[in-house]
């Protein structure tokens, strides 16, 4: 039967754009449902919202030929420090350092902000004939037939497709209503997420102090300012997040440091409460997730922007070759081809996070030592250095075309 659009994208985040983008210069004609009301994501402001792009996420966004005026934006991560403690008692007897100069690629990442990467892709489909943007509605019920799948809108609207994929975030709509289920589990913290503007430069290095009631990241950003995500347990956070501006400061600079110097809000405060969510599928039935919507995880590491970049890219790729085959891009075969590609990489590096977090989230003297010696040990051999960083830069395992820099 003829559709309204080859492929339905349910979330107007940043996956689903980005998907949206790399299917239309393939030729397929792809609508993109946005809760969000039109052109809003177009003109934020600046909020302190900021993700750590890897050198393969850096690729993909080039080769949709977004990253041209994104770069000027864009803050070069040229080393990476991790260290065990607090942040303000200087640096532990054992830490590690991922320098730029080890890796082919230079720099190790790049920091962006939320509303330049929302702003270019939202610019991009309105520039592409190929893709339709419904804002300020959502999918609220579909229905799988043969050949196709409905989707039925908040507003009213029916839509078909041969695809309907899933970019809806943790609590997907898309996921649950095709009886996918879940597994995870909370961890009882809460990210506090903040610009700070400080006094001394940042020289573009990401520093990881990992504490015992959570981690804080201090992120460089364009500028004298930095992006930290700062994970304290939930009743801490529930404290700090009632605090006055001035307040929540005078705790965060003990535990900051002064190697920047002085330090001053930038923007607004957010929160959000942590957990590791787990689709048990990624497919169904002319069903398929990416993103939060298919893997929630810990942000101790930045990875979850750049792992749902990877299902992009995989999805995309498996499609259009499926659209250039002649085959079915809905069918469950097609769609398993994506499943077997990504989530085994996703689910393992989800646990792997969960893993390092539970490691370093505690005051166990045991633990501590033990994870000590595991940092300067591999700090000591430059081989197992370097294959954390390719893992980091999501450089491992067989890469999509649009993850090695090539076109579709």
């Amino acid at each position: 039967m003829k559709t309204d659009c080859d492929i339905l994208i349910s979330g107007g985040g940043l996956n689903g754009p980005t998907l949206a983008l790399a299917l239309a210069q393939a030729g397929l004609r792809v609508t993109v449902v946005d809760a969000t009301p039109p052109r809003a994501r177009a003109h934020q402001g600046f909020d302190g919202r900021a993700y750590a792009l890897a050198v393969a996420s850096q690729r993909l966004l080039k080769g949709l030929g977004l990253w041209g005026q994104l770069a000027p934006e864009a803050q070069p991560m040229m080393d990476v420090k991790a260290s065990d403690g607090h942040a303000g008692d200087g640096a532990a007897p054992f830490f590690l350092h991922f320098d730029s100069r080890e890796m082919d690629q230079s720099p190790v990442g790049w920091m962006l902000e939320d509303r330049y990467l929302s702003r270019a892709l939202q610019d991009a489909m309105e520039a592409q004939p190929l893709v339709t943007v419904i804002a300020g509605t959502s999918v609220i019920a579909q229905e799988v037939s043969q050949g196709h799948v409905t989707a039925t809108l908040s507003d009213g609207q029916c839509l078909t497709a041969r695809l309907l994929v899933g970019a809806d975030g943790r609590k997907s709509g898309v996921a649950e209503r095709a009886g996918i289920t879940r597994e995870g589990w909370d961890y009882g913290q809460t990210a506090l997420v903040a610009a700070i503007a400080h006094e001394k430069p940042h020289h573009g290095i990401a520093q990881q102090f990992f504490m015992p009631t959570g981690p804080l990241a201090i992120l460089p950003l364009t500028g004298n300012r930095s992006s930290i995500v700062w994970s304290e347990t939930r009743e801490n956070a529930q404290t700090l997040d009632g605090l006055s501006d001035g307040d929540f400061l005078g705790l965060l600079r003990p535990r900051f440091g002064d190697f920047l110097g002085q330090i001053s809000l930038a923007g607004p405060r957010f929160s959000y409460p942590l957990n590791l969510t787990l689709a048990k599928s990624y497919v169904a039935a002319r069903i398929a997730l990416v993103g939060d919507a298919a893997h929630g995880v810990h942000p101790i590491a930045g990875q979850g922007l750049n792992l749902g970049l990877r299902d992009v890219a995989a999805l995309a790729q498996v499609l259009v070759d499926a659209y250039r085959r002649g085959d079915d891009i809905g069918a469950l075969n097609v769609l398993e081809d994506y499943q077997s590609w990504r989530r085994f990489d996703s689910t393992s590096l989800a646990l792997g996070m969960d893993t390092v977090n539970k490691l370093f989230s505690n005051h166990n003297p045991l633990l501590k030592l033990g994870r000590q010696m595991g940092m300067g040990l591999v700090q000591a051999l430059p081989g197992l250095r370097r294959g954390f960083m390719t893992q980091a830069a999501g450089l491992g395992g067989p890469l999509p075309r649009l993850l090695k820099g090539e076109p579709l």
